[in-house]
């Protein structure tokens, strides 16, 4: 259930970007908030030990491609939290559908001139993937 809140945060939030290139504070704020409360009351099946996993991978993987001029604040503050939520060991295929998504969406602003884009819709568009695979998987037919 947590995936699908993160989702919809990371939507709003992808709203937010595409708009003004800025994503609002409160927005990975109350995400983390959401994975604390989530893994404090036994919603997920995560526990403090993944969120906290999960949220440092986010935080690193994100850090690191900030630190080479590649993503924003935002986008870090939001994968962390992301992290948070997903928790370990799931936070390592949802980076892999982002990255993956940011590579197709870098190659087509690259085609087109562009230097620069959004990141958000990449992550929207990952985390999505990522969703949809854990559903083929969870309910395929042996």
């Amino acid at each position: 259930m947590g995936a699908w809140v993160a989702l919809a945060h990371v939507l709003v939030a992808t709203g937010f970007d595409l708009r003004s290139r800025e994503v609002p504070n409160t927005i990975p704020v109350l995400l983390l908030g959401w994975a604390i409360v989530a893994v404090a009351f036994r919603l997920d099946g995560n526990g403090w030990g993944s969120m906290l996993v999960g949220l440092s991978v986010g935080l690193l993987a994100s850090g690191f491609f900030f630190a080479l001029g590649g993503l924003g604040g935002g986008d870090v503050k939001l994968i962390a939290a992301l992290g948070a939520v997903l928790g370990h060991p799931a936070i390592w295929p949802a980076l892999f559908w982002i990255a993956l998504a940011g590579g197709g969406f870098s190659l087509i602003a690259l085609i087109r001139g562009r230097r620069d884009l959004a990141y958000l819709p990449a992550i929207a568009l990952g985390l999505s993937i990522h969703l949809l695979w854990q559903l083929r998987t969870r309910y395929a037919c042996p």
